[in-house]
């Protein structure tokens, strides 16, 4: 039950401890934001017994509580990989050539603005300010910094922790495909305004990420792919990010009810749109991947 054949825990178990602890990382380092929130409040005579974490309205707070927990799932990845894993932080995939990161970040920068300007052009949502006027705000800057975390901490943890441990205990190449990417879905199931389509999507750009992270040996490609896709989403085009709010440099309303195209509340994630984008980004990487004549890592498996 605990261990293979070959007498190693199984890679199930490892990745549930290092859950724990990532966990466990994010909740302390999330706590002095999370203590100085409480002390705003309470002077300001507004006492929740629950705070919000998305209607958090300080671009800055924003930082110190999401922004540090994310920093905080860094660390704890990184922790555990070298006191379980016995490995350094290269050893995660951090490293490969600079057009890596380039190209994943024109990629989910592209995927993004192309889902925009359908949903614009066949009317389902309304552009509320010019496309000459974008609105530039502290929390546009606050945002970017964020998702670089988010893009940073998801991709070394799901991909990079999730799949290498798998890998060191001799998994099939598709199951650990799978199991990461259901991983990563199911970490996003208590997003505000989930959808069972968003989480299909989710898995489905799991999929996508494991695929760049295999087939360029680095998890360069799937980073700057998250962080783009998520800041153009929420903080360019003003579409809520996987159910957060989102602070866009433009802002729209939604003008249709067929939230299984849109996404609806959810955001673009949750629909036919972003499916069809992620699909295509599957084929872009293929033939940049070819490009560079890399033999996959887990081609063996």
């Amino acid at each position: 039950m605990f261990k293979n054949n070959a007498g190693q825990v199984r890679s199930g178990w490892i990745i549930l401890i290092a859950f724990f602890f990532m966990f466990m990382g994010q909740a302390i380092f999330m706590l002095p934001g999370m203590t100085l929130l409480s002390i705003l409040e309470i002077s300001s005579g507004e006492v929740s017994v629950e705070i919000d974490m998305n209607s958090i309205n300080n671009p800055w707070m924003i930082l110190m509580t999401q922004g540090a927990a994310t920093f905080g799932g860094i660390a704890a990845t990184l922790v555990i990989w070298r006191a379980i894993n016995k490995k350094y932080p290269l050893d995660l995939g951090l490293r490969g050539p600079t057009k890596d990161l380039l190209f994943g970040l024109f990629l989910g920068a592209i995927s993004m603005t192309v889902i925009f300007f359908i949903l614009l052009v066949t009317g389902n949502i309304n552009l509320l300010n010019s496309l000459s006027q974008p609105v530039i705000t502290t929390f546009t800057f606050s945002y970017l910094i964020l998702f670089i975390l988010v893009g940073f901490f998801e991709e070394m943890f799901f991909r990079g922790y999730v799949m290498k441990t798998m890998m060191e205990r001799g998994n099939n190449k598709w199951l650990i495909y799978i199991v990461s990417a259901l991983i990563f879905s199911i970490a996003h199931a208590t997003n505000p305004n989930v959808s069972i389509f968003g989480l299909i999507n989710i898995v489905l750009v799991g999929l996508l990420f494991a695929y760049m992270f295999d087939v360029t040996r680095s998890l360069l490609l799937p980073i700057g792919f998250h962080i783009t896709w998520n800041f153009f989403q929420g903080n360019v085009f003003g579409f809520a990010v996987s159910g957060t709010a989102p602070y866009g440099m433009y802002k729209i309303e939604m003008t249709s009810t067929n939230d299984l195209f849109t996404g609806g509340a959810f955001g673009p994630e949750g629909g036919a749109l972003a499916t069809i984008l992620i699909l295509l980004s599957f084929v872009a990487t293929y033939f940049y991947a070819k490009s560079r004549k890399e033999k996959p890592l887990f081609s063996s498996l």
